[in-house]
Formats: C-alpha cells, structure tokens, sequence
C-alpha cells in the first residue's frame, strides 16, 4: 500500500493569514450600512474578499442590543461594536453612525418624509 500525504506543493507560495483590527472591522461595517452602499465595491476597495465583508456584517448585526423609542427610532449596538441609529419612516429604514452630525441626520430623514 502506499500513502501520500501533502503538505505543500514545493514552490508554492507562503501567505500569513492577515489579520483586521476591531477598528477597521467596526469602520467597514459602518460603511456598509450607509444608505446606497454597495458591500461588494467597498470590499473591492478595501482589497478584501465580499464574502469576508458580509461575515463582519452578519456577526456584527446578528445578536444585538436594541432600545426603542415611541417615534420608532432605534438604536442598535451590535456585538462587534458597531453603533448605529436605525430610523423607521413608513417603508423606508434610514441607518446612520451614532454619531451622525445631526443636521446631517435631520436634513436625510426630512428629506425621506417629503418622498
């Protein structure tokens, strides 16, 4: 009988798994989570892999925290840290960091109101 077993093949490049700090993971969610973002470009850009992206995603919004106000406004802190503010207005949901210039913030959901 005769048994192979592969290691490597010989000439074949030796990658080290890069590693994310909790910082850029919080920042590229957060970038995804912006009205009109596309994951898959911000991947591109950030030279990561979409499904990569998606998985910070899914593990940063999966179990979280959430407070409800009366006016249907939400903020969520997901388990990656990642804060948000989550704006219910009719069929449309406004997301936004937590600490979105609120000018900014009023201006985007009026506008959201009058469409």
């Amino acid at each position: 009988m005769i048994e192979a077993v592969a290691d490597r093949f010989e000439g074949a490049p030796r990658q080290l798994r890069r590693r994310w700090s909790d910082d850029f993971k919080a920042r590229a969610v957060a970038e995804t989570l912006e009205p009109g973002s596309s994951v898959s470009a911000i991947a591109r850009r950030l030279d990561i892999h979409p499904s990569q992206l998606f998985g910070w995603r899914r593990a940063a919004l999966g179990p979280h925290k959430e407070s409800t106000g009366s006016s249907g406004h939400k903020a969520i802190t997901p388990s990656a840290g990642v804060a948000i503010i989550e704006v219910l207005i009719g069929d449309a949901v406004v997301r936004a960091p937590i600490d979105a210039d609120e000018a900014h913030l009023q201006r985007v959901i009026r506008a959201v109101r009058s469409a």
